[in-house]
């Protein structure tokens, strides 16, 4: 398997790794325009402009991007995190040319027919209310608003109701003229692949686009503080953060590893003692989720209201104690977890096209894979007490509970119970 990379005149970049042994292909293009690219008044268009990209272009209907993939066996899909905008397809060797069409298709050249707004603004504004009234969806949208208020890394994706109505063919045009140009755009291809030929496919698709920068996003502020709805639930449900390094850090790997050991699995310590042990949740889980600059270790758990003030007294004293004795046992196996996820993980072509485009995101490079092994194999025990200590001095947490949760401990009692 070999990486190479190409850049286009334009600045658009392109990067392949070629898997023996396949028959098929992924290929897509990531743009940097998430959440977090949107002006307040724009959240939720990015993931608006998304849903629309599948409703027509200037050369092929709803029902023909539809029946193009499914008519030679691909599928095309896309998705909108915080940081990113990703259309991707997966199809058998011969129709990578035909994937690739149709992905500068959508992305290039949509027409934003008024009646097709209309029936994604419908099922979007169903989602919003899906998201809504699924209390485990909800309470990480209000846990990343409390951890980064007022900015947009902590507002939703979807955006609010209010916005979605409003947004129109102008708000999506404005959109793509501010953060769809090709200095934006990674394309990037994994599995059955000749490089050449995505790179001149790369160049008559995208090649006629002018260059132009986009502002950078804001870089996020963590704040943390207390969210909570008191509402007649069948459980409480109780959500934490604390800040942890973004990719760009050094210590991104020691934050994956001790999030691991503490809640990364049916051996940690949270669910053992919390679960296992004392038999105050169902499910409780710990991890870490990094952007460019900064990241957060969340735990969530769901317990019954009259166990969610002694699970969260609890967790805050897990965090504590790990610090001080988590063993080599413990971080051998957070260690192999995590190794194994990341090797694992790719083995399909797809999972290799995510990698490639967003190492190359970050890092303006891929890591290969041997390094980022060695590098997890380097964190040592004495790196995650050190990080623990940090994590258990910090001070400063997001809370977010919802639920019959009226009389869970809060904020400062929390934190008070983890400095003592």
């Amino acid at each position: 398997m070999s990486v190479e990379m190409h850049q286009l005149s334009n600045g658009l970049r392109v990067i392949t790794e070629r898997m023996e042994g396949l028959q098929s292909a992924a290929i897509g293009v990531w743009v940097s325009a998430g959440g977090r690219h949107e002006r307040v008044e724009q959240n939720g268009i990015a993931h608006f402009l998304e849903h629309m990209a599948f409703k027509g272009t200037k050369r092929r209907s709803a029902l023909q991007i539809a029946e193009e993939i499914e008519d030679v066996g691909g599928y095309i899909n896309a998705y909108t995190s915080r940081e990113v905008t990703a259309y991707y397809a997966r199809v058998l060797e011969q129709d990578v040319p035909l994937a690739l069409d149709m992905i500068a298709d959508i992305v290039l050249n949509p027409v934003f027919d008024p009646r097709e707004i209309e029936v994604e603004r419908g099922v979007i504004l169903q989602e919003i209310g899906q998201a809504n009234d699924t209390p485990d969806d909800v309470i990480f949208d209000w846990l990343q608003e409390t951890a980064y208020p007022n900015q947009p890394l902590g507002r939703t994706i979807l955006g609010p109701s209010e916005r979605v109505r409003g947004f129109g063919r102008e708000d999506f045009s404005q959109f793509m003229t501010e953060h769809y140009g090709p200095d934006q755009m990674i394309l990037s291809a994994a599995g059955v692949v000749d490089h050449a030929q995505i790179v001149r496919l790369a160049e008559e698709n995208f090649g006629h686009l002018p260059s132009r920068r986009a502002a950078p996003a804001p870089l996020a502020q963590f704040a943390g503080g207390e969210f909570r709805k008191v509402k007649k639930l069948e459980q409480a449900h109780i959500a934490m953060a604390f800040e942890t390094p973004g990719y760009r850090s050094d210590d991104i790997y020691t934050a994956q590893i001790y999030a691991s050991a503490l809640g990364g699995g049916m051996s940690s310590r949270l669910f053992q003692e919390l679960r296992e042990k004392r038999g105050l949740c169902y499910s409780i889980f710990a991890q870490v989720g990094a952007f460019d600059e900064t990241g957060l270790l969340t735990i969530y758990a769901g317990t019954g209201g009259k166990d969610v003030g002694d699970l969260a007294l609890l967790s805050m004293d897990e965090i504590k104690r790990a610090a001080s004795d988590l063993n080599q046992a413990e971080l051998d196996r957070a260690r192999a977890q995590m190794k194994a996820g990341l090797l694992m993980g790719l083995e399909s072509p797809s999972s290799r096209a995510e990698r490639l485009a967003r190492g190359l995101a970050i890092w303006d490079r891929v890591p290969p894979l041997e390094e980022t092994v060695a590098r997890i194999d380097a964190v040592s025990l004495a790196h995650i007490r050190d990080f623990g200590a940090g994590i258990a001095e910090s001070g400063a947490l997001a809370l977010a509970l919802y639920g019959p949760v009226s009389k869970a401990p809060d904020y400062a009692q929390l934190t008070q119970r983890l400095a003592a």
